[in-house]
């Protein structure tokens, strides 16, 4: 499995463990230079989208990926979190609807996020 595969099943785990909704992963590696893949996944309130971004952060630092760049805050409604080939963005689920990435990045190729969920 490549280094963005695994970063991508890791973040999904991550989102999942949190009860993340509704997530996506967007393959915009034929479309972008920016990254290879995005995951994208919402929150109820605040403090989930809080314990999702942690997650993501923590998953992947313990696997030895660090952050290049973390948007946003704890009282953010949008937090990006870019891994470089991966970039992870975490709404609450009135701006996912209102940004709706999904949509400005319908040239790339969604991916079930279950793909990546069902893998160990």
């Amino acid at each position: 499995m490549s280094k963005e595969m695994e970063m991508t099943r890791l973040a999904c785990h991550a989102l999942d463990e949190k009860k993340g909704k509704d997530i996506k992963v967007i393959d915009i590696h034929e479309v972008s230079v920016i990254a290879d893949y995005f995951v994208i996944a919402s929150g109820s309130n605040q403090n989930q989208v809080q314990a999702m971004v942690d997650n993501v952060e923590e998953t992947l630092g313990r696997a030895g990926y660090e952050a290049k760049q973390i948007e946003g805050n704890k009282n953010s409604s949008w937090v990006l979190m870019d891994y470089g080939d991966l970039i992870v963005h975490v709404f609450d689920e009135e701006n996912r609807l209102f940004y709706d990435l999904e949509r400005i990045w319908r040239d790339g190729k969604i991916i079930d996020a279950r793909e990546f969920l069902d893998e160990k």
